[in-house]
């Protein structure tokens, strides 16, 4: 059974990342993040992510991603089994993320990645949608 605090609609408010001495690093998604989460009551979930940003740097590529799944959400830990995904590499995986409620809103945690050629632990800061 999932534990329903998780369900609803939830709006991407900010991210972070650290590495692994501590240093902030660039946040995912950019300086603006724009994205939308859905748990549904049923156990599926979409989820659409990307920097908001209206211009991004020429230097720069943007970010985006989407992808949809059965999940399962036990308190802590949130895993969703991805049917579809932008990235096709995704399909099949189960994505893995710890959960935490803090300050009204809902913090996911993936595993920690290399992300920009850096290793590090990455945090995204979630709102519900009323």
């Amino acid at each position: 059974m999932n534990d329903k605090r998780i369900i609803g609609t939830w709006r991407l408010k900010s991210g972070k990342g650290v590495d692994d001495n501590g240093h902030s690093q660039p946040p995912p998604f950019g300086p603006n993040p724009n994205g939308v989460v859905c748990f549904q009551a049923d156990g599926r979930m979409f989820c659409v992510l990307c920097d908001g940003r209206a211009e991004v740097p020429s230097d720069e590529a943007r970010q985006f991603i989407s992808y949809a799944g059965n999940y399962t959400f036990d308190g802590n830990t949130l895993s969703t089994r991805v049917d579809a995904s932008s990235d096709a590499s995704r399909i099949g995986s189960d994505q893995i993320r710890a959960v935490r409620f803090e300050n009204g809103g809902m913090v996911l945690a993936p595993p920690r990645r290399l992300y920009a050629g850096v290793m590090q632990q990455q945090e995204l800061f979630w709102e519900r949608i009323e």
